[in-house]
Protein backbone atom coordinates (compact mmCIF):
# COMPACT_ATOMS: atom_id res chain seq x y z
CA UNK A 1 0.00 0.00 0.00
CA UNK A 2 2.91 2.36 0.70
CA UNK A 3 4.15 1.76 -2.85
CA UNK A 4 0.68 2.46 -4.27
CA UNK A 5 0.35 5.65 -2.23
CA UNK A 6 3.72 6.82 -3.52
CA UNK A 7 2.66 5.93 -7.05
CA UNK A 8 -0.56 7.92 -6.66
CA UNK A 9 1.45 10.94 -5.54
CA UNK A 10 3.74 10.56 -8.54
CA UNK A 11 0.79 10.24 -10.92
CA UNK A 12 -0.65 13.51 -9.62
CA UNK A 13 2.70 15.26 -10.06
CA UNK A 14 3.13 13.90 -13.58
CA UNK A 15 -0.40 14.97 -14.45
CA UNK A 16 0.19 18.52 -13.24
CA UNK A 17 3.32 18.68 -15.38
CA UNK A 18 1.12 17.78 -18.36
CA UNK A 19 -1.18 20.76 -17.82
CA UNK A 20 -3.82 19.30 -15.51
CA UNK A 21 -4.65 21.52 -12.54
CA UNK A 22 -5.51 18.62 -10.26
CA UNK A 23 -5.90 14.84 -10.30
CA UNK A 24 -7.66 12.62 -7.78
CA UNK A 25 -8.57 8.96 -7.43
CA UNK A 26 -12.04 7.44 -7.00
CA UNK A 27 -13.31 3.92 -6.57
CA UNK A 28 -15.85 2.57 -9.06
CA UNK A 29 -18.99 2.41 -6.91
CA UNK A 30 -21.56 4.87 -8.32
CA UNK A 31 -24.58 2.87 -7.25
CA UNK A 32 -25.88 5.91 -5.35
CA UNK A 33 -26.31 7.68 -8.72
CA UNK A 34 -28.22 4.96 -10.55
CA UNK A 35 -31.76 5.76 -9.39
CA UNK A 36 -31.38 9.46 -10.13
CA UNK A 37 -29.95 8.80 -13.57
CA UNK A 38 -32.79 6.42 -14.43
CA UNK A 39 -35.37 8.94 -13.23
CA UNK A 40 -33.76 11.60 -15.44
CA UNK A 41 -33.99 9.30 -18.44
CA UNK A 42 -37.58 8.36 -17.62
CA UNK A 43 -38.54 12.04 -17.73
CA UNK A 44 -37.10 12.29 -21.23
CA UNK A 45 -34.75 15.05 -20.17
CA UNK A 46 -32.02 13.65 -22.42
CA UNK A 47 -34.03 14.57 -25.52
CA UNK A 48 -32.50 13.16 -28.72
CA UNK A 49 -29.29 12.12 -26.98
CA UNK A 50 -30.12 8.44 -27.34
CA UNK A 51 -26.57 7.51 -26.39
CA UNK A 52 -27.40 8.56 -22.83
CA UNK A 53 -29.73 5.57 -22.53
CA UNK A 54 -28.27 3.10 -25.01
CA UNK A 55 -25.63 1.70 -22.63
CA UNK A 56 -28.05 1.09 -19.80
CA UNK A 57 -26.43 1.40 -16.39
CA UNK A 58 -22.87 0.96 -17.69
CA UNK A 59 -22.54 4.72 -17.28
CA UNK A 60 -22.81 4.24 -13.53
CA UNK A 61 -20.76 1.03 -13.48
CA UNK A 62 -17.20 1.68 -14.63
CA UNK A 63 -16.15 -1.92 -13.99
CA UNK A 64 -18.80 -3.11 -16.46
CA UNK A 65 -17.74 -0.58 -19.07
CA UNK A 66 -14.09 -1.61 -18.74
CA UNK A 67 -13.80 -5.01 -17.03
CA UNK A 68 -11.04 -5.13 -14.47
CA UNK A 69 -11.30 -1.46 -13.54
CA UNK A 70 -10.62 -0.88 -9.84
CA UNK A 71 -9.99 2.86 -9.75
CA UNK A 72 -10.61 5.96 -11.84
CA UNK A 73 -7.99 8.68 -11.98
CA UNK A 74 -10.04 11.79 -12.70
CA UNK A 75 -8.39 15.02 -13.82
CA UNK A 76 -9.42 18.59 -14.48
CA UNK A 77 -7.84 21.01 -16.94
CA UNK A 78 -8.68 24.75 -17.03
CA UNK A 79 -9.77 26.14 -20.39
CA UNK A 80 -10.29 29.86 -19.75
CA UNK A 81 -8.02 31.33 -22.46
CA UNK A 82 -4.69 32.82 -21.46
CA UNK A 83 -5.71 36.13 -23.03
CA UNK A 84 -9.01 36.38 -21.09
CA UNK A 85 -9.41 39.71 -19.35
CA UNK A 86 -7.30 39.96 -16.23
CA UNK A 87 -8.79 40.48 -12.79
CA UNK A 88 -11.10 38.47 -10.59
CA UNK A 89 -14.29 39.19 -12.50
CA UNK A 90 -13.23 41.10 -15.63
CA UNK A 91 -13.57 38.12 -17.94
CA UNK A 92 -17.12 37.50 -16.74
CA UNK A 93 -18.04 41.16 -17.15
CA UNK A 94 -16.56 41.14 -20.64
CA UNK A 95 -18.60 38.10 -21.60
CA UNK A 96 -21.77 39.60 -20.13
CA UNK A 97 -21.26 42.82 -22.11
CA UNK A 98 -20.71 40.86 -25.29
CA UNK A 99 -23.80 38.77 -24.63
CA UNK A 100 -25.85 41.96 -24.41
CA UNK A 101 -24.78 42.99 -27.93
CA UNK A 102 -27.44 41.35 -30.07
CA UNK A 103 -25.36 41.53 -33.26
CA UNK A 104 -22.41 39.69 -31.68
CA UNK A 105 -22.11 35.93 -32.12
CA UNK A 106 -21.59 34.31 -28.73
CA UNK A 107 -19.72 31.02 -28.90
CA UNK A 108 -19.24 29.18 -25.62
CA UNK A 109 -15.78 29.88 -24.19
CA UNK A 110 -14.75 26.22 -24.19
CA UNK A 111 -15.25 25.92 -27.96
CA UNK A 112 -13.19 28.89 -29.12
CA UNK A 113 -9.89 27.03 -29.16
CA UNK A 114 -8.74 23.53 -30.04
CA UNK A 115 -11.05 20.55 -29.55
CA UNK A 116 -10.69 19.58 -25.91
CA UNK A 117 -11.27 15.90 -26.74
CA UNK A 118 -7.98 15.85 -28.64
CA UNK A 119 -6.05 17.82 -26.02
CA UNK A 120 -7.12 15.87 -22.94
CA UNK A 121 -7.03 12.47 -24.61
CA UNK A 122 -3.46 13.01 -25.81
CA UNK A 123 -2.26 14.20 -22.41
CA UNK A 124 -4.02 11.43 -20.50
CA UNK A 125 -2.38 8.98 -22.88
CA UNK A 126 0.98 10.59 -22.10
CA UNK A 127 0.21 10.16 -18.42
CA UNK A 128 -0.55 6.47 -18.93
CA UNK A 129 2.70 6.04 -20.83
CA UNK A 130 4.60 7.71 -17.98
CA UNK A 131 3.02 5.29 -15.50
CA UNK A 132 4.05 2.38 -17.73
CA UNK A 133 7.62 3.64 -17.75
CA UNK A 134 7.56 3.52 -13.98
CA UNK A 135 5.79 0.22 -13.27
CA UNK A 136 5.56 -1.65 -16.56
CA UNK A 137 2.37 -2.64 -18.42
CA UNK A 138 -0.92 -2.16 -16.58
CA UNK A 139 -4.58 -2.17 -17.52
CA UNK A 140 -6.09 1.21 -18.39
CA UNK A 141 -8.37 3.11 -20.74
CA UNK A 142 -8.57 6.85 -21.37
CA UNK A 143 -11.85 8.78 -21.60
CA UNK A 144 -12.68 12.40 -22.34
CA UNK A 145 -16.41 12.97 -22.74
CA UNK A 146 -16.25 10.14 -25.25
CA UNK A 147 -18.07 7.18 -23.71
CA UNK A 148 -20.81 6.37 -21.18
CA UNK A 149 -18.90 7.77 -18.20
CA UNK A 150 -20.41 9.74 -15.30
CA UNK A 151 -17.62 12.28 -15.28
CA UNK A 152 -19.05 14.66 -12.71
CA UNK A 153 -20.05 11.86 -10.32
CA UNK A 154 -16.56 10.35 -10.48
CA UNK A 155 -14.85 13.71 -10.08
CA UNK A 156 -17.12 14.54 -7.16
CA UNK A 157 -16.39 11.22 -5.49
CA UNK A 158 -12.67 11.76 -5.94
CA UNK A 159 -12.83 15.19 -4.31
CA UNK A 160 -12.11 17.34 -7.37
CA UNK A 161 -15.13 19.45 -6.45
CA UNK A 162 -18.84 19.21 -5.87
CA UNK A 163 -21.81 19.05 -8.21
CA UNK A 164 -23.34 22.49 -8.55
CA UNK A 165 -27.03 23.20 -8.95
CA UNK A 166 -26.43 23.63 -12.70
CA UNK A 167 -25.11 20.00 -12.66
CA UNK A 168 -21.53 21.03 -13.52
CA UNK A 169 -18.61 20.36 -11.19
CA UNK A 170 -17.56 23.28 -8.99
CA UNK A 171 -14.26 23.82 -7.25
CA UNK A 172 -13.51 26.45 -4.61
CA UNK A 173 -10.21 27.44 -6.23
CA UNK A 174 -11.29 27.15 -9.87
CA UNK A 175 -15.05 27.61 -10.30
CA UNK A 176 -16.27 25.44 -13.18
CA UNK A 177 -14.26 26.59 -16.21
CA UNK A 178 -12.41 23.33 -16.73
CA UNK A 179 -12.64 20.07 -18.63
CA UNK A 180 -12.71 16.63 -17.04
CA UNK A 181 -10.95 13.50 -18.20
CA UNK A 182 -10.54 9.99 -16.80
CA UNK A 183 -8.06 7.17 -16.72
CA UNK A 184 -9.76 3.89 -15.83
CA UNK A 185 -7.18 1.56 -14.33
CA UNK A 186 -6.73 -1.82 -12.69
CA UNK A 187 -4.29 -0.33 -10.18
CA UNK A 188 -5.65 -0.46 -6.61
CA UNK A 189 -4.53 3.08 -5.79
CA UNK A 190 -5.64 4.66 -2.50
CA UNK A 191 -8.77 6.74 -3.05
CA UNK A 192 -9.25 10.42 -2.26
CA UNK A 193 -12.11 11.75 -0.15
CA UNK A 194 -15.05 13.83 -1.41
CA UNK A 195 -15.31 17.45 -0.30
CA UNK A 196 -18.20 19.40 1.20
CA UNK A 197 -20.52 21.16 -1.29
CA UNK A 198 -20.61 24.95 -1.09
CA UNK A 199 -23.60 26.18 -3.10
CA UNK A 200 -25.67 26.89 0.00
CA UNK A 201 -28.84 28.85 -0.75
CA UNK A 202 -27.45 30.39 -3.95
CA UNK A 203 -29.59 29.88 -7.04
CA UNK A 204 -27.90 32.31 -9.43
CA UNK A 205 -27.51 29.64 -12.13
CA UNK A 206 -31.16 28.64 -11.90
CA UNK A 207 -32.47 32.19 -12.07
CA UNK A 208 -30.27 33.35 -14.94
CA UNK A 209 -30.82 30.40 -17.31
CA UNK A 210 -32.41 31.99 -20.42
CA UNK A 211 -34.67 29.01 -21.13
CA UNK A 212 -35.18 27.86 -17.52
CA UNK A 213 -33.59 24.54 -18.37
CA UNK A 214 -32.47 24.00 -14.77
CA UNK A 215 -35.88 22.81 -13.63
CA UNK A 216 -34.77 22.21 -10.03
CA UNK A 217 -31.47 22.29 -8.16
CA UNK A 218 -29.19 19.63 -9.68
CA UNK A 219 -31.76 18.75 -12.37
CA UNK A 220 -31.37 19.84 -16.00
CA UNK A 221 -33.94 19.35 -18.75
CA UNK A 222 -31.50 19.16 -21.65
CA UNK A 223 -34.32 19.67 -24.15
CA UNK A 224 -34.49 23.31 -23.03
CA UNK A 225 -30.75 23.87 -22.61
CA UNK A 226 -29.20 26.16 -25.24
CA UNK A 227 -26.11 23.94 -25.42
CA UNK A 228 -28.35 21.03 -26.38
CA UNK A 229 -30.43 23.11 -28.80
CA UNK A 230 -27.44 24.53 -30.66
CA UNK A 231 -25.16 21.47 -30.58
CA UNK A 232 -26.93 18.17 -29.90
CA UNK A 233 -30.29 18.80 -31.58
CA UNK A 234 -30.12 17.77 -35.22
CA UNK A 235 -33.43 19.13 -36.46
CA UNK A 236 -35.54 22.22 -36.06
CA UNK A 237 -35.17 24.31 -32.92
CA UNK A 238 -38.58 24.60 -31.21
CA UNK A 239 -40.18 27.91 -32.19
CA UNK A 240 -41.11 28.76 -28.61
CA UNK A 241 -37.45 28.61 -27.55
CA UNK A 242 -35.84 30.51 -30.42
CA UNK A 243 -36.33 34.00 -29.05
CA UNK A 244 -34.88 32.87 -25.70
CA UNK A 245 -31.64 31.76 -27.34
CA UNK A 246 -30.70 35.33 -28.18
CA UNK A 247 -27.28 35.51 -29.83
CA UNK A 248 -25.87 32.29 -28.30
CA UNK A 249 -24.97 30.30 -31.40
CA UNK A 250 -22.83 27.46 -30.02
CA UNK A 251 -23.42 26.48 -26.44
CA UNK A 252 -24.25 28.77 -23.54
CA UNK A 253 -22.19 29.93 -20.55
CA UNK A 254 -24.77 31.94 -18.62
CA UNK A 255 -25.02 29.56 -15.67
CA UNK A 256 -21.24 29.81 -15.33
CA UNK A 257 -20.93 33.54 -15.95
CA UNK A 258 -23.20 34.34 -13.04
CA UNK A 259 -21.92 31.67 -10.65
CA UNK A 260 -20.08 33.41 -7.80
CA UNK A 261 -17.44 30.68 -7.69
CA UNK A 262 -16.23 31.54 -11.18
CA UNK A 263 -14.56 34.67 -9.91
CA UNK A 264 -11.87 32.11 -9.05
CA UNK A 265 -11.79 30.53 -12.52
CA UNK A 266 -8.25 29.65 -13.53
CA UNK A 267 -6.68 30.48 -16.88
CA UNK A 268 -5.19 27.68 -18.90
CA UNK A 269 -1.46 27.34 -19.27
CA UNK A 270 -1.84 25.74 -22.70
CA UNK A 271 -1.88 27.54 -26.07
CA UNK A 272 -4.36 24.91 -27.32
CA UNK A 273 -7.24 26.86 -25.81
CA UNK A 274 -6.26 30.25 -27.21
CA UNK A 275 -9.12 31.78 -29.21
CA UNK A 276 -9.11 30.93 -32.90
CA UNK A 277 -10.52 32.96 -35.81
CA UNK A 278 -11.64 35.79 -33.54
CA UNK A 279 -14.51 33.75 -32.15
CA UNK A 280 -14.57 35.96 -29.06
CA UNK A 281 -15.38 39.08 -31.10
CA UNK A 282 -17.00 38.03 -34.38
CA UNK A 283 -20.45 39.12 -35.58
CA UNK A 284 -23.45 36.94 -36.42
CA UNK A 285 -23.48 38.30 -39.98
CA UNK A 286 -19.84 37.33 -40.52
CA UNK A 287 -20.48 33.77 -39.36
CA UNK A 288 -23.66 33.40 -41.41
CA UNK A 289 -21.60 34.36 -44.44
CA UNK A 290 -19.14 31.50 -43.94
CA UNK A 291 -19.34 29.18 -46.92
CA UNK A 292 -19.14 25.44 -46.35
CA UNK A 293 -15.46 25.65 -47.30
CA UNK A 294 -14.95 28.50 -44.82
CA UNK A 295 -16.65 26.48 -42.12
CA UNK A 296 -14.51 23.39 -42.77
CA UNK A 297 -11.31 25.42 -42.82
CA UNK A 298 -12.09 27.57 -39.78
CA UNK A 299 -13.29 24.69 -37.61
CA UNK A 300 -10.42 22.31 -38.37
CA UNK A 301 -9.31 20.86 -35.04
CA UNK A 302 -12.28 22.48 -33.27
CA UNK A 303 -15.17 20.95 -31.34
CA UNK A 304 -17.50 23.12 -33.44
CA UNK A 305 -16.97 21.05 -36.55
CA UNK A 306 -19.15 18.24 -35.19
CA UNK A 307 -22.40 20.14 -35.86
CA UNK A 308 -21.66 20.68 -39.57
CA UNK A 309 -22.31 23.72 -41.76
CA UNK A 310 -26.07 23.17 -42.00
CA UNK A 311 -26.69 23.38 -38.25
CA UNK A 312 -24.16 26.21 -38.03
CA UNK A 313 -26.31 28.26 -40.43
CA UNK A 314 -29.46 27.22 -38.55
CA UNK A 315 -27.99 28.62 -35.35
CA UNK A 316 -26.84 31.85 -37.03
CA UNK A 317 -30.29 32.35 -38.49
CA UNK A 318 -31.89 32.14 -35.05
CA UNK A 319 -29.33 34.55 -33.64
CA UNK A 320 -29.89 37.00 -36.47
CA UNK A 321 -33.65 36.72 -36.15
CA UNK A 322 -33.31 37.86 -32.56
CA UNK A 323 -30.84 40.54 -33.64
CA UNK A 324 -33.20 41.80 -36.35
CA UNK A 325 -35.87 42.28 -33.74
CA UNK A 326 -33.60 44.01 -31.23
CA UNK A 327 -31.84 46.13 -33.88
CA UNK A 328 -35.03 47.34 -35.55
CA UNK A 329 -34.48 45.52 -38.81
CA UNK A 330 -30.86 46.48 -39.44
CA UNK A 331 -30.53 46.32 -43.28
CA UNK A 332 -27.18 44.54 -43.05
CA UNK A 333 -28.77 41.78 -40.97
CA UNK A 334 -31.79 41.53 -43.26
CA UNK A 335 -29.61 41.36 -46.37
CA UNK A 336 -27.46 38.62 -44.86
CA UNK A 337 -30.55 36.56 -44.06
CA UNK A 338 -32.05 37.10 -47.50
CA UNK A 339 -28.83 35.77 -48.98
CA UNK A 340 -29.56 32.40 -47.36
CA UNK A 341 -33.25 32.17 -48.34
CA UNK A 342 -32.48 29.87 -51.27
CA UNK A 343 -30.07 27.59 -49.40
CA UNK A 344 -30.27 23.93 -50.42
CA UNK A 345 -31.20 22.86 -46.88
CA UNK A 346 -34.87 23.01 -45.88
CA UNK A 347 -33.69 23.26 -42.26
CA UNK A 348 -31.69 26.40 -43.01
CA UNK A 349 -34.47 27.95 -45.10
CA UNK A 350 -37.02 27.36 -42.33
CA UNK A 351 -34.94 29.17 -39.73
CA UNK A 352 -34.02 31.99 -42.12
CA UNK A 353 -37.69 32.53 -42.92
CA UNK A 354 -38.48 32.66 -39.22
CA UNK A 355 -35.65 35.15 -38.71
CA UNK A 356 -36.97 37.46 -41.42
CA UNK A 357 -40.40 37.37 -39.85
CA UNK A 358 -38.84 38.72 -36.66
CA UNK A 359 -37.67 41.72 -38.66
CA UNK A 360 -41.19 42.22 -39.96
CA UNK A 361 -42.90 41.86 -36.58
Amino acid sequence: MDDLAALADSIKAWGRALGFADLRVADVDLSHREAGFQAWLDKGYHGEMDYMASHGMKRARPAELVPGTLRVITARMPYLPREAAAGASDWREQEQIRGADGAAAVVSVYARGRDYHKVLRARLQQLASRIEQQIGPFGYRVFTDSAPVMEVALAEKAGLGWRGKHTLLLNREAGSMFFLGELFTDLALPVDEPITPHCGQCRACIDVCPTQAIVAPYELDARRCISYLTIELKGSIPVELRSLIGNRVYGCDDCQLYCPWNKFAQRTTLPDFDVRHGLDQVSLVALLNWSEEDFSRNTEGSAIRRIGHERWLRNMAVGLGNAARSHNGDPVIVAALQGRLTHDSALVREHVQWALLQHAS
